[in-house]
């Protein structure tokens, strides 16, 4: 899904993202950072409503080194359908930008 850019549900403004520093620098050689909040041109932001909590770095999710776990913010699970999103490109389906996520796992699982 890299390079996705998929609008999402956020149910609060808690669980913003903090790090000692240059822990996130760390994150990012890593590659560890998995998703980013990012404004309507794409580009990482700390500006609300775009990064509704202020997390530093607009990180939005960040995994473990061999991808097994990811913690995440947003919340796929609620726009995973269409109609589900308050916005969406045309040309989707019945199935939103989220459902990807679902059936990677999925299939990761076997």
């Amino acid at each position: 899904m890299e390079g996705s850019l998929i609008p999402v549900s956020v149910a609060h403004a808690e669980g913003q993202a903090e790090f000692l520093p240059g822990a996130l620098a760390g994150l990012e050689g890593d590659a560890r950072v998995a998703l980013r909040y990012v404004d309507s041109r794409g580009n990482p932001t700390q500006r609300f409503p775009a990064n509704p909590n202020g997390s530093a770095g607009a990180v939005a999710a960040v995994t473990t080194t061999d991808g097994r776990v990811t913690i995440m913010m947003p919340h796929p699970e609620r726009v995973f359908r269409t109609v589900q999103n308050s916005w969406r490109p045309p040309g989707w389906g019945e199935d939103g930008g989220w459902m990807r996520l679902f059936r990677n796992a999925r299939a990761w699982l076997g």
